[in-house]
């Protein structure tokens, strides 16, 4: 049995505008802000959300499963609270990122792509996140953690846990 998903009411009618401002037969250009949408509401996206994204569209469900799956911003897998997106590039690790990383999968007692038995936080490796002068650093959501050492990654994970 597959799983029903639709938008809200709410989110319906948002996504039924974004689609309206492209002309017809170029509906495909939705496909981000619906994605973003629809994480949103379900918290991650499913391949029953991405096929239900790709008939708003009138698109087909692999168009949507190959913008999905290429950018690190939509969650494929059910996550925690806090997604920790930890960069994982040569200009963090030459600025101690490794050692750091290593703290941090400790601290949270999880791997990469692993999320807390509470449920609290994620752990994703990504490639850039554009703080190459910065590093190492992290993200959650639109929030960048940067310059980190291990006693930097101890208070924001207890103050996030709190």
């Amino acid at each position: 049995m597959s799983e029903k998903i639709s938008f809200t009411e709410d989110r319906l009618a948002k996504a039924k505008e974004i689609i309206a401002r492209y002309p017809a037969g170029k509906q495909k250009s939705a496909l981000l802000p619906l994605l973003h949408l629809a994480q949103e509401q379900f918290g991650w996206v499913s391949a029953a959300t991405m096929d239900y994204v790709a008939s708003l569209l009138d698109i087909a469900p692999i168009e949507v499963y190959e913008v999905a799956t290429f950018y690190t911003m939509f969650h494929l897998e059910p996550v925690g609270k806090h997604v920790i997106e930890y960069c994982r590039t040569g200009p963090c690790c030459t600025m101690g990122g490794e050692e750091v990383y290593d703290h941090l999968k400790n601290k949270l007692g999880v791997k990469a792509n692993e999320t807390t038995s509470d449920g609290m936080f994620t752990l994703k490796e990504v490639e850039c996140l554009a703080a190459c002068g910065w590093g190492p650093c992290f993200q959650i959501r639109e929030k960048f953690f940067m310059h980190l050492d291990n006693q930097k990654v101890d208070e924001i994970i207890d103050e996030l846990s709190k």
